[in-house]
């Protein structure tokens, strides 16, 4: 699981992405640039990285760009880890 209270990655995501992992499932966050900045999260099972995995594998969502929506977006990943545990342990 990731940890919120540790999790202190907006300011680097306002100049690049970030990309992790966590036992199986890749992630990415991102600036989007629209009227409104987001904060866009992708996931999708390892073994491969971002630009080497078929779109649909890819799972994304948006969240507001600030602490708070970071906040929402790790939750959502924590949900989604434990959600789709097998999909992550099939690469186990």
């Amino acid at each position: 699981m990731i940890d919120k209270e540790k999790f202190h990655v907006l300011n680097y995501v306002r100049k690049e992405e970030y990309t992790g992992s966590m036992d199986g499932m890749r992630y990415m966050l991102r600036k989007k640039e629209e009227q409104d900045a987001k904060l866009e999260v992708t996931i999708w099972p390892e073994p491969f990285g971002y630009a080497a995995t078929p779109e649909n594998k890819k799972q994304r969502k948006d969240f507001v760009f600030s602490e708070k929506g970071l906040e929402e977006a790790v939750d959502w990943m924590n949900n989604q880890y434990e959600g789709q545990k097998a999909l992550w342990d099939v690469v186990k």
